[in-house]
C-alpha cells in the first residue's frame, strides 16, 4: 500500500545532476560542456529566441498580408453531456450553475455543450450553442434546451437609439470635403 514513507518517484524520471569544474576526469572538465570562447561560453551569455546576429530575423523578413481573424475569435467554454449528471434531475443547468460546480472557469464568449457521454437524467439546460447529438442526447433522457439569444448590430443600434441619444443627421448626409492640392511656389532669384 502506498504510504508517505515509502512515496519514490517514477523509475527513470530523476536524473543525476551534471556536475560541471569538477576536473578532466568529470566528463566535464576544462569548458564545462560549453565550447571554446565566444558569446555562448561567457557567464550569462545567453541568445534570445530568434536573433540572428544582428542580420533581418525571419520574422520581420517575411511579408505579413491580409487580415487575421484571430483577433476576434470567440472562445466558448465546452461542457460535455457527461458532466451533467453531477446535477440532480429536474435543475436548470446555466452558467451560474456550471461556474459554481468548477465545470468551467476563466473568460469566454459563452458555453457550448457537447454530446459526449450519456445523460441519465432530464435537465433544463441554458447554453449559447449546442451540438446536435447533444441536443438529442439531453430530449431523449427527457431534458429541455433553451438557447440564450445572440445580441445582433441591429439590436445595438436600437439600444443605442433608445437609450436617448438621437444621432447626428446631419453629420450623416454631409458629403466629405474634397482635399485641394496647393502648389509651392518658389521665388527665383535673378
Amino acid at each position: 500500500m502506498l504510504r508517505l514513507h515509502n512515496l519514490r518517484p517514477r523509475p527513470g524520471s530523476r536524473h543525476r545532476v551534471k556536475r560541471l569544474g569538477c576536473g578532466e576526469s568529470s566528463g566535464h572538465g576544462k569548458t564545462s560542456g560549453k565550447g571554446t570562447k565566444g558569446q555562448k561560453a561567457r557567464s550569462g551569455g545567453s541568445i534570445r529566441l530568434g536573433f540572428e546576429g544582428g542580420q533581418m530575423p525571419l520574422i520581420r523578413r517575411l511579408p505579413k498580408r491580409g487580415f487575421n481573424n484571430a483577433a476576434f475569435h470567440k472562445c466558448y467554454a465546452i461542457v460535455n453531456v457527461s458532466d451533467l449528471n453531477a446535477f440532480e434531475a429536474g435543475t436548470v443547468v446555466n452558467e451560474q450553475l456550471l461556474r459554481e460546480s468548477n465545470l468551467v472557469r476563466g473568460h469566454f464568449a459563452g458555453i457550448k455543450i457537447l454530446g459526449e457521454g450519456e445523460l441519465k437524467h432530464g435537465l433544463q439546460v441554458q447554453a449559447d450553442r449546442i451540438s446536435t447529438s447533444a441536443r438529442e442526447k439531453i430530449e431523449k433522457a427527457g431534458g429541455t434546451v433553451t438557447l440564450r439569444e445572440r445580441r445582433t448590430s441591429e439590436q445595438n443600434k436600437t439600444d443605442v437609439t433608445s437609450s436617448g441619444a438621437e444621432p447626428d443627421v446631419a453629420a450623416a448626409t454631409a458629403k466629405p470635403r474634397a482635399k485641394t492640392k496647393t502648389k509651392s511656389r518658389k521665388n527665383k532669384s535673378e
